[in-house]
């Protein structure tokens, strides 16, 4: 078996399918995106196998794990002959250690050739952090709530340019709204690897852009290497007239759940005040949508400004006529050029 550095793994784990065989617990907290979980234990065998290397020793834990496993061997090794393609595969653990090794040691008694990821898992989410800290030719746009900044962005992606769409790796529109609708949220690990996935496909010496984002989207938080280098790029702020964002904003949410709606709109009370927040609930009652989208806007646009005072001198500002998004990301792109 053959021993490979995270970047080599990762490479090659573009043509040839990753086995992680750590528990599922481990496996749903995060894992590299795409690879298969074929968990050596479940969560309550590690757990056992866990307790007794701590009170009594290796030796024991591994005599208890191989108990474990024995039966379940014959159904690994079919197992990784349907997966792997050309006879390849790759495998590995939370370090690169016993529970790796052993699986792959396994796999290639049946005639399969494996690559182990030296440090494992966990070396995998350090080369992730060491790689963020290298990220250059971002283009953040910013802008005030329902400026269509993600719809900009399909526009761009259509266009040819590169994009990161945060939040639609984060299952969440980064308001108090920002759930609704959407899929669960993955785990702050996953969004991180998924993220790193989507930009390790791109050309880093060539524009890349993203939506200005908080530290963290919904439940989900920014890799800090990745948040540091968006508070170190090129920053432009598009300026749509308030009457387009009202627009947009009844068209995204208007049609989604109304308890659901109700429920965020209630959870601002300390933030609105019980008076405005019970008038916008009024509003919402009788599907009076445009004044409700209205309301709200006055206190995103505060929160907006606020979040914003220290690093507005630094942005460069693009008034938009209308919320076209075809429109707005052609002229993103003209203003780029310049």
């Amino acid at each position: 078996m053959k021993k490979l550095a995270p970047k080599e793994f990762l490479k090659e784990a573009m043509g040839t399918p990753v086995i992680d065989v750590r528990s599922p617990g481990e496996f749903e907290e995060g894992h590299i995106p795409n690879a298969i979980n074929m968990p050596l234990f479940t969560n309550e065998e590690r757990a056992i196998v866990g307790t007794l290397y701590k009170r009594t020793g290796k030796d024991a834990a591994v005599l208890k794990g191989l108990e474990i496993v024995g039966p379940k061997m014959v159904d690994f090794a079919r197992q990784a002959g349907e997966i792997a393609i050309d006879k390849q595969l790759l495998v590995h653990c939370w370090r690169g250690g016993m529970r790796s090794e052993s699986m792959a040691w396994l796999f290639e008694r049946t005639g399969l050739q494996c690559g182990l990821l030296i440090g494992g898992y966990k070396g995998y989410r350090n080369h992730l952090m060491e790689q963020m800290e290298s990220i250059q030719n971002l283009i953040v746009i910013e802008g005030h709530t329902g400026s269509g900044k993600t719809e900009i962005l399909s526009a761009l992606a259509a266009r040819g340019e590169q994009i990161i769409d945060l939040e639609g790796l984060a299952c969440h529109r980064g308001s108090a709204f920002g759930g609704i609708g959407q899929a669960p949220q993955p785990t702050t690990q996953q969004f991180q690897n998924d993220l790193y996935q989507a930009f390790s496909v791109l050309q880093p010496e060539l524009p890349i852009w993203v939506e200005g984002e908080s530290k963290t989207i919904g439940k989900v938080y920014l890799p800090d290497p990745f948040w540091h280098a968006m508070n170190q790029s090129r920053v432009i702020e598009i300026e749509v007239p308030l009457k387009a964002r009202v627009s947009r904003l009844v068209d995204d949410y208007a049609g989604l759940n109304a308890d659901a709606m109700k429920q965020s709109i209630s959870r601002l009370e300390r933030r609105l005040g019980n008076k405005r927040m019970t008038e916008i609930l009024e509003y919402y009652q009788n599907q009076n949508f445009h004044k409700v989208a209205e309301l709200l806007l006055e206190y995103y646009d505060k929160t907006y400004q606020h979040s914003t005072e220290t690093y507005r001198e630094q942005y460069e500002v693009l008034n938009l006529a209308d919320g076209n998004a075809q429109t707005n990301a052609a002229l993103l792109i003209k203003q780029n050029q310049h």
